[in-house]
């Protein structure tokens, strides 16, 4: 359906016209200017009085005053108050409109629901506190399922209760229940992490709560079990955590399971956003760190390394840069690199990820073919050769004419100082024609 809307010559009224089978084509609908929203001058569906008296749709005001704009669009007052009082005079009157016009194929505006408040995201919070000081699981789930449906209603629900602090609420609530007892209250846990997901993110005093021994042993009972959503909200939340500190690596890695938890995600993926939350948490885990080099080894004994080869070859671009990522830190090590010597697929699958990827996937792959080739190992001569008969030599290239900087300038270059000795096995001719050859190839 088509709509074109003008205002007639006394401007007192919007004619919309509306082609519909049945219906003459040069039929008008009449709509009463102030039925309209000043701002979009559209038909409005849940109107709202500001404190100037002009009333406008909310989704509109609320745009304009996220937009960092403080005056009233019609008047030009300064505002100091923002409240948005629903005018259900109008919009009854809108819904009546809609219902005598519903032969043109105008459906009723259904009635809004009104909107949180922070009051009423302060006062639950309140509610929630109180509840678990005194243990009461029965009355926390109530308020849990309140706050989950507050939050599916709309986004704007959801902004204001990230914005009440609910996550602090909830973390705390979590840690006092999972230190009481994680069996006898798994439900409420399992409730309160669904939640918890739904208002991230959360401040320091949330993530201190989170990152107790007491939470993280509860997440990693939900990561090791068969229940997905749980487990999916756990990884969720164990990534994050990691991602805002990382002090709370060396908490986790001593939690038995934990490192068989996060492989078994990749090995038998959940979902792509689980999988996303698992690679972000090992490589997390294994950067530079007093437990480090410890981890990146466990994950190697458990098969990692294999594993993310065989993801990698038909990952999206999130999912290869992370696989990546985690394939440099561990090669960073010799039983790390040792794997990735024996397994076929290793340089195949990074001579390929060069330029067909992003940037970042660029100079991984690169970092780890480095890595490799000069690590004074047995095996470096034959990746060597395999790169440059696979057609790395030509890529380095193709990275030095379209320019880069940095870091990944040094290690092209060295790269290519490296290959260098090979490519005679190319029937290379000049940098002109590798670059007309792989505008073509790749």
């Amino acid at each position: 359906m088509i709509f074109s809307w003008r205002k007639n010559k006394l401007g007192f009224l919007t004619k919309l016209k509306k082609e519909l089978p049945g219906v003459d084509s040069g039929s008008e609908i009449a709509i009463p200017s102030h039925y309209m929203c000043p701002i979009s001058l559209d038909l409005m569906k849940d109107p709202v009085i500001l404190s100037t008296g002009i009333t406008y749709d909310r989704e509109s005001i609320e745009k304009w005053i996220d937009g960092g704009n403080f005056s009233c669009p019609v008047t030009k007052q300064d505002l100091t108050v923002f409240d948005l009082i629903p005018n259900h005079a109008l919009r009854r009157l809108i819904q009546d409109w809609c219902v005598a016009n519903r032969s043109y194929g105008i459906e009723r505006i259904p009635t809004p629901r009104i909107p949180v408040s922070p009051y009423e995201v302060k006062e639950i919070c309140s509610r929630i506190s109180i509840a678990t000081q005194r243990s009461d699981s029965k009355r926390c789930s109530e308020l849990m399922g309140k706050i989950r449906n507050w939050a599916k209603e709309s986004e704007r629900n959801r902004r204001c209760i990230v914005n009440g602090g609910t996550g602090d609420v909830l973390a705390a609530s979590f840690e006092h229940f999972a230190g009481v007892s994680i069996e006898k209250h798994v439900g409420l846990l399992e409730e309160i992490l669904l939640v918890l997901t739904c208002v991230y993110p959360v401040a320091i005093e949330g993530l201190s709560k989170l990152g107790s021994a007491d939470s993280l042993k509860c997440l990693v009972s939900f990561l090791v079990g068969k229940d997905l959503s749980p487990k999916q909200s756990a990884i969720f939340v164990l990534k994050e955590l990691l991602a805002a500190d990382r002090r709370y690596v060396n908490s986790l890695a001593a939690i038995e399971g934990v490192s068989e938890a996060l492989v078994s995600i990749i090995r038998d993926p959940l979902c792509p956003s689980a999988t996303k939350s698992s690679l972000t948490a090992i490589f997390y885990m294994i950067l530079p760190s007093d437990i480090g080099e410890k981890m990146a080894l466990k994950f190697v004994e458990l098969g990692l390394v294999s594993q993310l080869l065989e993801f990698l070859v038909d990952a999206e671009k999130s999912l290869c840069e992370k696989a990546l990522g985690i394939l440099d830190g561990i090669c960073d090590y010799k039983q790390g690199r040792e794997k990735l010597y024996n397994n076929a697929l290793t340089i195949p699958l990074l001579v390929k990820k060069i330029l067909r990827v992003s940037e970042l996937a660029t100079e991984y792959s690169l970092s780890i073919l480095l890595k490799l080739c000069k690590s004074g190992e047995k095996g470096e001569n034959e990746v060597r050769v395999e790169a440059a008969q696979l057609g790395a030599f030509q890529k380095i290239l193709v990275l030095l004419q379209v320019g880069c900087g940095g870091d990944m300038k040094d290690k092209v270059t060295e790269m290519l100082k490296l290959l260098n000795l090979y490519k005679d096995r190319l029937d290379c001719i000049d940098s002109s024609m590798h670059f007309k050859y792989l505008k073509k190839s790749f």
